[in-house]
């Protein structure tokens, strides 16, 4: 029997992160992978196995057997992507008993789990995919850039609009002109570029106008979560809340006829005696006109009806704020609120950070035992259980009067249906929609003027695939549908770059180095280097690139290039 290919990677996994992170590795990085799944004719097999470097493992279960047939003992790297905490743990010990050298990449929900086991275990990483998706979300939704901070040393470095610093002198480099239809990354010409990355002074706060916009919203939901009219609104059922404003209706009329029969009544009397009947009870006099017989008649109905009526609304209301406190619908927003469709763990992070900056949220979830559903209830967000693909379970989470549409859930044609049913209802809803394929995603976005459609594989893969690597991707900046990286890449002796210069490096619309760190260890780190500066030995250059350029840039840095030369990347 032939001894199988050894593959210098391994992934396990059978889902739209698995594929992007498999041709991240095999299609962007030209390595070798190996992928164990159940089955390489069901759903994403047969898309990984058309993929260039790629051999596929059937096993239903992740084993000592299975990661032998996988050539784990001569693997570099692992990457465990199931959506399943505990089993990706048990499965990566499994494979550093067989090679202590593996390195791992842990797909984490529990992401203080994942520190604790990073700690535990050598040569590992854990990565939240949700947590790397969800604020370029949550920017969407608000209509900003994403808060996106990147910590280096001695600085601190955020994205922002190029208009929103006082500074310019702050400003380190620019990202991407997003003025028209697709972003242009890394212009040759800085000036044009609206998105920038800017250095933190401990003045300049970035989130400043976000955080005062925070505070209205706040205060506005308190003081609609207080209102009596809209505590008794939304508690009583629309029955009876008819029922309380006929009877209403026939005091008014009740004080005003009988103030214009009997003129010695001023309106307060005629209004005390017109209670006082009601509350009372019939007095008959046969003394009085026809006119005012009528008027007796009537408040004694209303008298009648008004105390099974007033003791129906308050017990509906006191029944329905219990049922509402219980399943965490207490002080749903009447407007400006983002509705949040999906308690997965995506949808999770984005409640969170929404609420932590915050923005009045509702949620949707089809189910109550989602995984987000008790912290919704912690965070005390309106919760609206049903299918999130029907109009009536978007008007119960006041769709029509909220200003942002975020769908999550884990289907295409859900998540499509309550787009395009927001969409119908309020127009002027912004609709941030996720959508697995990425490709079908640009299309839809595109055709139905949706706002904007992003993929968490396509915002989460890039930061896998260079964990794997073991390169230095210090942090992401999601730009649209695309995806900028900010990475460290050290300078190796006989690279193209030992002893080089800067503009070597950098790569219009792909590399931009934004600082160098001397191998010096007295010499800090020199921002916004002179493109003519040389380069060294184990200097370490801070480049923000997109995913090409950081494959190019290794090259360069590396001793040993492979099929690029040094004009190749040079600016």
């Amino acid at each position: 029997m032939a001894t199988p290919i050894r593959a210098r990677y391994v992934v396990c996994g059978d889902d739209a992160l698995t594929y992007r992170l498999v041709w991240e590795l095999a299609v962007q990085y030209g390595t070798r992978v190996t992928v164990i799944l159940p089955s390489g004719k069901r759903n994403h097999g047969p898309q990984l196995g058309r993929l260039p470097g790629v051999r596929i493992v059937e096993r239903g279960r992740l084993d000592t057997e299975a990661f032998h047939a996988a050539g784990i003992e001569s693997a570099t790297g692992l990457a465990l992507v199931h959506q399943d905490d505990v089993g990706n743990l048990h499965a990566a010990l499994q494979a550093q008993e067989l090679n202590p050298e593996l390195r791992l990449v842990l797909r984490m929900f529990n992401m203080s789990l994942g520190h604790s086991i990073r700690r535990l275990l050598r040569h590992c990483r854990a990565l939240s995919d949700a947590s790397i998706a969800a604020p370029a979300f949550v920017a969407s939704a608000l209509g900003e850039v994403a808060p996106t901070f990147v910590r280096m040393p001695g600085r601190t470095l955020y994205v922002t609009r190029r208009e929103d610093i006082g500074d310019p002198n702050l400003v380190l480099c620019g990202l991407a002109d997003t003025s028209g239809g697709e972003p242009v990354l890394l212009p040759p010409e800085e000036d044009r570029c609206d998105l920038v990355l800017a250095m933190a002074n401990g003045l300049t706060q970035p989130t400043e106008q976000l955080a005062r916009a925070s505070r209205r919203a706040r205060i506005a939901d308190r003081w609609r979560a207080a209102s009596p009219a809209r505590i008794f609104g939304r508690r009583a059922s629309r029955t009876l809340n008819i029922a309380v404003l006929v009877l209403l209706a026939l005091l008014v009329l009740g004080t005003g006829l009988l103030a214009l029969s009997d003129g010695k009544l001023s309106v307060w009397q005629a209004a005390y005696t017109t209670v006082l009947n009601t509350v009372g009870g019939a007095n008959a006099d046969l003394t009085l006109s026809g006119a005012e017989q009528v008027i007796e008649v009537l408040l004694a109905l209303a008298g009648i009806a008004m105390v099974p009526v007033i003791t129906a609304a308050v017990v509906e209301a006191v029944v329905n704020a219990r049922l509402a406190l219980a399943l965490g619908k207490m002080r749903r927003p009447v407007a400006g609120h983002v509705v949040v469709v999906g308690l997965g763990n995506v949808g999770t992070r984005v409640i969170q950070q929404l609420r932590e900056l915050g923005v009045p949220v509702v949620a949707i979830d089809k189910t109550e035992t989602a995984r987000g559903a008790q912290l919704a209830r912690e965070l005390e967000v309106p919760l609206v259980i049903g299918d999130a693909g029907r109009e009536e379970t978007l008007r119960e989470a006041s769709v029509e009067t909220a200003k942002a549409l975020v769908v999550l859930s884990t289907d295409d044609v859900v998540n499509l249906e309550s787009a395009l049913h927001a969409r119908a209802v309020n127009p002027e809803i912004r609709v941030v929609l996720r959508l697995l394929d990425g490709d079908f995603a640009d299309r839809v976005q595109r055709a139905f003027n949706i706002t904007t459609s992003k993929s968490v594989s396509f915002l989460a893969a890039p930061a896998f695939a260079s964990a794997m690597l073991e390169r230095e991707v210090v942090g992401t900046i999601p730009v649209r549908r695309q995806v900028l990286l900010v990475a460290e890449v050290t300078v190796e002796a006989g690279s193209a770059l030992d002893g080089g210069t800067v503009a070597q490096a950098q790569h219009a619309g792909q590399v931009r180095v934004v600082g160098v760190w001397p191998a010096s260890p007295q010499w800090r780190v020199r921002w916004r280097p002179d493109p003519d500066s040389s380069l060294a030995a184990d200097d370490r250059l801070i480049a923000v690139t997109t995913r090409e350029g950081l494959g190019d840039l290794l090259t360069m840095a590396s001793p040993t290039p492979l099929g690029h030369g040094a004009s190749s990347a040079t600016a």
